[in-house]
Protein backbone atom coordinates (compact mmCIF):
# COMPACT_ATOMS: atom_id res chain seq x y z
CA UNK A 1 0.00 0.00 0.00
CA UNK A 2 1.46 3.46 -0.82
CA UNK A 3 2.19 6.16 1.98
CA UNK A 4 0.02 9.15 1.58
CA UNK A 5 0.65 12.49 1.51
CA UNK A 6 0.13 14.98 4.90
CA UNK A 7 -3.83 15.44 4.71
CA UNK A 8 -4.78 18.03 6.93
CA UNK A 9 -4.33 17.28 10.84
CA UNK A 10 -7.00 20.39 11.55
CA UNK A 11 -9.71 22.28 10.59
CA UNK A 12 -10.15 25.06 10.27
CA UNK A 13 -6.30 26.37 9.77
CA UNK A 14 -5.60 29.23 12.34
CA UNK A 15 -7.66 26.81 15.13
CA UNK A 16 -4.64 27.58 17.33
CA UNK A 17 -3.57 31.32 16.04
CA UNK A 18 -7.51 32.35 17.15
CA UNK A 19 -8.22 29.65 20.11
CA UNK A 20 -12.08 28.96 20.65
CA UNK A 21 -12.83 27.82 23.81
CA UNK A 22 -10.30 30.15 25.75
CA UNK A 23 -13.21 30.37 28.29
CA UNK A 24 -15.50 27.34 29.54
CA UNK A 25 -18.75 27.11 28.95
CA UNK A 26 -21.50 27.19 31.16
CA UNK A 27 -21.54 23.72 32.45
CA UNK A 28 -25.57 23.88 31.72
CA UNK A 29 -25.53 25.16 28.15
CA UNK A 30 -25.09 22.38 26.22
CA UNK A 31 -25.43 23.59 22.98
CA UNK A 32 -22.15 25.93 23.85
CA UNK A 33 -18.98 25.30 21.80
CA UNK A 34 -16.26 23.59 23.79
CA UNK A 35 -13.35 21.09 23.46
CA UNK A 36 -13.98 17.39 23.69
CA UNK A 37 -11.15 14.71 23.22
CA UNK A 38 -12.68 12.07 21.04
CA UNK A 39 -10.99 8.34 21.45
CA UNK A 40 -11.35 6.94 18.14
CA UNK A 41 -11.57 3.23 16.95
CA UNK A 42 -8.28 1.61 16.42
CA UNK A 43 -6.22 3.45 13.71
CA UNK A 44 -9.12 5.41 12.32
CA UNK A 45 -7.58 8.75 13.37
CA UNK A 46 -7.12 9.79 9.97
CA UNK A 47 -10.31 8.56 8.68
CA UNK A 48 -12.07 11.06 11.34
CA UNK A 49 -9.93 13.72 10.33
CA UNK A 50 -11.36 13.25 6.73
CA UNK A 51 -14.52 12.81 7.77
CA UNK A 52 -14.35 16.08 9.78
CA UNK A 53 -12.62 17.80 7.18
CA UNK A 54 -15.04 17.65 5.27
CA UNK A 55 -17.79 18.43 7.24
CA UNK A 56 -16.16 21.71 8.44
CA UNK A 57 -16.09 20.54 12.18
CA UNK A 58 -13.63 22.47 14.02
CA UNK A 59 -10.51 19.10 15.32
CA UNK A 60 -7.59 19.14 15.32
CA UNK A 61 -5.42 15.63 15.84
CA UNK A 62 -1.21 16.45 15.39
CA UNK A 63 0.97 14.45 13.39
CA UNK A 64 4.84 13.87 13.00
CA UNK A 65 7.24 13.15 10.15
CA UNK A 66 8.09 9.22 10.62
CA UNK A 67 10.85 8.18 8.58
CA UNK A 68 11.14 4.42 7.75
CA UNK A 69 13.18 2.24 5.01
CA UNK A 70 11.47 -0.18 3.06
CA UNK A 71 12.19 -3.75 2.03
CA UNK A 72 13.67 -1.85 -1.33
CA UNK A 73 15.96 0.60 0.61
CA UNK A 74 13.98 3.69 0.26
CA UNK A 75 13.66 5.88 2.40
CA UNK A 76 9.81 6.66 3.20
CA UNK A 77 8.21 9.62 5.31
CA UNK A 78 4.68 8.57 6.61
CA UNK A 79 2.74 11.35 8.50
CA UNK A 80 1.53 9.36 12.27
CA UNK A 81 -0.67 10.34 14.67
CA UNK A 82 1.29 12.22 17.72
CA UNK A 83 -1.35 11.22 20.10
CA UNK A 84 -2.59 7.50 18.89
CA UNK A 85 -6.49 6.91 18.85
CA UNK A 86 -7.13 10.75 19.86
CA UNK A 87 -8.33 13.88 18.34
CA UNK A 88 -9.31 16.77 19.46
CA UNK A 89 -12.91 18.27 18.62
CA UNK A 90 -14.30 21.86 19.35
CA UNK A 91 -18.22 22.22 18.78
CA UNK A 92 -21.16 22.00 20.62
CA UNK A 93 -23.80 18.98 20.39
CA UNK A 94 -24.60 19.60 16.79
CA UNK A 95 -20.57 18.99 15.80
CA UNK A 96 -20.49 16.35 18.51
CA UNK A 97 -23.30 14.44 16.68
CA UNK A 98 -22.13 15.07 13.52
CA UNK A 99 -18.48 13.16 14.35
CA UNK A 100 -20.57 10.53 16.09
CA UNK A 101 -22.19 9.70 12.53
CA UNK A 102 -18.91 8.81 11.11
CA UNK A 103 -18.43 5.65 12.77
CA UNK A 104 -15.11 6.26 13.91
CA UNK A 105 -15.71 6.90 17.71
CA UNK A 106 -15.31 4.89 20.59
CA UNK A 107 -16.10 7.39 22.81
CA UNK A 108 -15.98 11.25 24.00
CA UNK A 109 -15.31 12.95 26.77
CA UNK A 110 -15.15 16.42 27.74
CA UNK A 111 -12.03 18.42 29.24
CA UNK A 112 -11.48 19.67 32.37
CA UNK A 113 -9.17 22.32 31.67
CA UNK A 114 -10.17 24.03 27.79
CA UNK A 115 -7.28 26.27 28.87
CA UNK A 116 -4.73 24.58 30.01
CA UNK A 117 -5.60 22.29 27.02
CA UNK A 118 -4.90 24.78 24.65
CA UNK A 119 -1.71 25.99 26.36
CA UNK A 120 -0.26 22.84 25.80
CA UNK A 121 -1.19 22.38 22.13
CA UNK A 122 0.23 25.58 20.97
CA UNK A 123 3.41 24.41 22.71
CA UNK A 124 3.21 20.63 20.88
CA UNK A 125 2.14 22.70 17.55
CA UNK A 126 5.48 25.10 17.78
CA UNK A 127 7.69 21.52 18.36
CA UNK A 128 6.18 19.82 15.59
CA UNK A 129 6.73 23.23 13.58
CA UNK A 130 10.19 23.57 14.09
CA UNK A 131 11.21 21.30 11.73
CA UNK A 132 13.72 19.42 14.29
CA UNK A 133 13.72 15.50 14.57
CA UNK A 134 10.26 14.53 16.78
CA UNK A 135 10.21 11.50 19.09
CA UNK A 136 7.17 10.57 20.47
CA UNK A 137 6.76 10.10 24.40
CA UNK A 138 4.24 7.66 25.56
CA UNK A 139 5.02 8.39 29.58
CA UNK A 140 5.92 11.41 31.22
CA UNK A 141 8.75 11.00 33.83
CA UNK A 142 9.61 13.00 36.59
CA UNK A 143 12.08 15.93 35.37
CA UNK A 144 13.11 19.89 36.28
CA UNK A 145 10.38 21.95 34.44
CA UNK A 146 12.15 24.51 32.38
CA UNK A 147 11.60 27.24 29.97
CA UNK A 148 13.73 27.30 26.59
CA UNK A 149 15.63 30.70 26.55
CA UNK A 150 17.09 30.67 22.92
CA UNK A 151 17.29 28.50 19.61
CA UNK A 152 14.05 27.75 17.60
CA UNK A 153 11.98 26.62 21.22
CA UNK A 154 12.35 29.82 22.67
CA UNK A 155 9.35 30.35 25.25
CA UNK A 156 8.18 27.21 25.18
CA UNK A 157 7.73 25.61 28.75
CA UNK A 158 8.33 21.93 29.16
CA UNK A 159 10.20 18.98 31.00
CA UNK A 160 13.84 17.53 30.83
CA UNK A 161 14.24 14.30 30.06
CA UNK A 162 17.51 11.75 29.34
CA UNK A 163 16.96 9.85 26.21
CA UNK A 164 20.04 7.35 25.70
CA UNK A 165 22.27 9.92 27.09
CA UNK A 166 21.10 12.24 25.17
CA UNK A 167 19.24 15.64 26.89
CA UNK A 168 15.52 16.37 25.31
CA UNK A 169 12.98 19.03 26.09
CA UNK A 170 9.38 17.05 26.17
CA UNK A 171 6.37 18.99 25.80
CA UNK A 172 3.39 17.05 26.96
CA UNK A 173 -0.75 17.54 26.82
CA UNK A 174 -0.73 16.92 30.58
CA UNK A 175 -4.80 15.87 30.07
CA UNK A 176 -3.40 12.65 28.16
CA UNK A 177 0.18 11.67 29.54
CA UNK A 178 1.49 12.48 26.54
CA UNK A 179 3.58 14.72 24.02
CA UNK A 180 6.62 15.12 21.99
CA UNK A 181 10.20 15.52 22.62
CA UNK A 182 13.18 17.31 20.88
CA UNK A 183 16.60 17.32 21.43
CA UNK A 184 18.75 20.70 23.20
CA UNK A 185 21.50 21.47 24.75
CA UNK A 186 21.90 22.63 28.98
CA UNK A 187 22.36 26.01 28.13
CA UNK A 188 19.35 26.69 26.18
CA UNK A 189 16.98 26.57 28.97
CA UNK A 190 16.55 28.11 32.25
CA UNK A 191 14.81 26.07 35.32
CA UNK A 192 11.17 27.32 36.57
CA UNK A 193 10.98 27.47 40.08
Amino acid sequence: MPILAREPDRYPENLLDDPPGREPAPADDHEAPRWKLVYTRSNREKDLCRKLHRMKVPFLAPVFPQRKRSPSGRVRTAYVPLFSNYVFLFGGAEEQYDAMTTNTISRVNDVPDPAGLLDDLKGIDTLLGSGEKITREQKLEEGDAVRVKTGPFKGLVGTILKRQNERRLLVAVDFLQQGASASLEDYEVEALY
